[in-house]
């Protein structure tokens, strides 16, 4: 999958501000935030490839970054954090066979710019868009006037055609990334990633901490988070799974205040990865969030902390 960014104008390596010669191939194009890459997003995908096979086409996804409602400071009701960063996104789009991830730097300037314009002039006359394939309830662009309505309006006057795909339910459940992000506050995360498609992903820096789990036999990788607005799911310890040097290995993984060493109350992700050895200081890790085992809890001693981990170690070990 190539990536580029769309940055002031201007077709950008990805990660450099150095511009690449980049021509209008003819393509299929669908255009959104893809927060989450999300069940309902890939049934959208999926179409897209296929109609850019079937006709012999370039398929594109055209995202933005950062998400449009940080720009904007739009109020939304419910939680609203990050359900995939922009490197877990693309990753995501690259399973998913996509030709170009093009990613537009979102700013309040670009915010500003009628959806007309932006259909003309960026997914038209740069990408070379024939056919543009959304979701039922899509709209982008200034006041979110681009709709369904719009893109058919241009499209019989700009020569390209327009398909919106229906919604996608699970059961009689309406789909929606806010949806997801109330399972993962709830902690209810294996519901949230049967509407994902996939397990939830955390992705940051190992970074030193103070080293207690290491005292009571239980070694942690403290995680500096890729990006600060990563919605995290709610307090307590899970199940999760990880890969380092290219083996897999299962995870205790707790997310909260950690009630029994620390009176911060500043939430942070730490995970004991189960028969690993060795030190991950300064490198980017993911951990793959499968099962809730049980919320954070407040221990009178570490001696105590001690027994409950070796619990929670045979839990996570019945699932291994």
């Amino acid at each position: 999958m190539q990536i580029v960014e769309y940055n002031n104008n201007n077709v950008c390596s990805y990660g450099t501000l150095s511009s690449v010669e980049f021509l209008p191939l003819p393509s299929v194009v669908t255009v959104g935030s893809y927060d989450g890459v999300h069940k309902g997003h890939r049934t959208i995908l999926a179409r897209l490839v296929a109609v850019a096979e079937s006709r012999h086409l370039r398929s594109v996804v055209v995202t933005f970054e950062p998400h449009p409602r940080r720009v904007l400071n739009k109020v939304v009701s419910g939680p609203s954090g990050l359900l995939t960063t922009l490197d877990e996104k693309i990753d995501l789009l690259a399973v998913a066979c996509v030709d170009l991830l093009f990613v537009v730097r979102f700013t309040a300037d670009f915010a500003a710019r009628s959806s007309d314009d932006f259909i003309r002039n960026v997914l038209v006359r740069l990408l070379g868009a024939q056919s543009i394939i959304v979701g039922y309830d899509h709209a982008f662009g200034r006041d979110r006037s681009g709709g369904c309505h719009t893109l058919e309006t241009l499209g019989r006057e700009l020569d390209f055609d327009v398909e919106v795909v229906d919604e996608v339910r699970i059961g009689n459940e309406h789909f929606s990334s806010t949806r997801i992000r109330t399972l993962l506050e709830s902690g209810k995360i294996e519901e949230a990633n049967e509407f994902l498609g996939s397990p939830y992903l955390i992705t940051g820096t190992v970074a030193h901490g103070d080293k207690r789990g290491r005292d009571i036999g239980f070694p942690t990788v403290n995680l500096a988070l890729s990006d600060p607005n990563k919605l995290l799911p709610r307090a307590g310890v899970y199940l999760a799974q990880t890969v380092v040097n290219g083996e897999p290995f299962m995870a205790m993984m707790n997310i909260g205040v950690r009630p029994t060493v620390s009176t911060e109350g500043i939430k942070t992700v730490e995970a004991h990865i189960i028969g690993y050895s060795g030190t991950l200081y300064g490198r980017i890790i993911r951990f793959s969030i499968l099962r809730f085992i049980r919320d954070e809890k407040k221990f009178t001693n570490l001696e105590e902390l001690k027994i409950q981990l070796e619990k929670d170690k045979k839990t996570v070990e019945m699932y291994c």
